[in-house]
């Protein structure tokens, strides 16, 4: 595993790390204990930062996190994320009295005194222009409820906004080879304010994996089956918003360019890892055979400019239709 320094954090994190929503809930059954067990497997393959919100099967993902030091003596760093408990999911939500309160919740799902990183989690646009709210976060800190805070987003635009503020050290944002825009504008402002960039969403809800075609299907409360127009929440959110069909087409024109011995998902990562203005990238992973294949792409050698100029076109051709002006 290498490890890239997370922004003015100063912590060196590995460069895949691990995403808590599918250990949360979202994504169909899941068990406690082969959750625990893909925890465990990110942590032997040098992972030391671990993403997660609380509202991951409604602070699920959060305690088992918390079993996880417990059962562990690693030090390893948490993010998760707070906001979108909020019913209805609206700015004013955006508030001293709900952010506290939500902080002291996860601290209590945590275990823990201090929360190591806290991210708004995609709250509605106009949040990012409320200088107030990140007030709000300025006093937990200050409080020493939280050590570092940054954001996780939808669109560009609100990474852009969200990078003035100061103290915003990190921003998620979704990147993967279906949603390339952030590297047009965004990663070099993000690189010169010294923000840490975490790439979720990296296999596209899976169709980045290969293990995906047009048989397959999706338990009820596999946001999958039940979020594919955006009738939960933001459509870019399933599938990064691309069409299912259109996916799995442009998944056959990307199978040919796998490095020999190395999965699809496996490139998929390594390519978002060719961006030295990424922290690293947060896949899932509801077993532990998913986080070790994951793992792997920090391994891998670089892909070759023939080979990007091959992903570029595919993207071009295919995907950037779809998602470029939405996001």
């Amino acid at each position: 595993m290498k490890y890239r320094t997370l922004g003015r954090t100063g912590w060196k994190v590995s460069e895949i790390s691990f995403g808590g929503w599918a250990i949360g809930g979202g994504w169909g059954d899941v068990s406690d204990a082969e959750s625990m067990g893909a925890l465990h497997a990110a942590l032997d393959g040098g992972v030391n930062f671990f993403d997660t919100a609380d509202c991951y099967g409604d602070g699920r993902s959060e305690r088992l996190l918390a079993k996880l030091r417990r059962e562990r003596k690693e030090n390893f760093y948490i993010a998760t994320k707070a906001g979108r408990r909020l019913n209805p999911h609206v700015a004013d939500g955006y508030n001293r009295k709900n952010l506290t309160a939500f902080v002291n919740r996860s601290l209590k799902n945590l275990n823990t005194d201090a929360l190591d990183l806290l991210q708004l989690h995609c709250p509605p646009t106009e949040v990012f222009y409320r200088p107030e709210v990140f007030g709000v976060l300025d006093d937990l800190v200050k409080a020493g409820k939280v050590q570092h805070y940054g954001v996780s987003v939808e669109k560009v635009e609100e990474a852009l906004k969200a990078i003035e503020y100061p103290e915003v050290k990190t921003v998620q944002i979704i990147f993967n080879l279906f949603r390339q825009r952030p590297s047009e504008l965004f990663f070099g402002e993000a690189q010169r304010r010294k923000v840490g960039i975490l790439a979720r969403v990296p296999l596209a809800s899976g169709l980045l994996s290969g293990k995906l075609n047009r048989a397959s299907r999706f338990a009820a409360d596999d946001h999958r089956r039940y979020n594919r127009h955006g009738e939960a929440f933001d459509r870019g959110e399933t599938f990064a918003g691309v069409d299912y069909d259109t996916g799995l087409r442009a998944v056959r024109a990307l199978r040919p360019l796998v490095p020999p011995g190395a999965t699809l998902a496996q490139l998929a990562l390594r390519w978002i890892l060719e961006f030295p203005a990424v922290t690293c990238a947060i896949p899932g992973g509801k077993r532990p055979a998913q986080v070790t294949d994951n793992l792997a792409a920090s391994d891998l050698p670089h892909l070759s400019a023939g080979t990007l100029r091959k992903i570029r076109a595919i993207y071009e051709a295919e995907i950037r239709p779809l998602v470029q002006h939405y996001w």
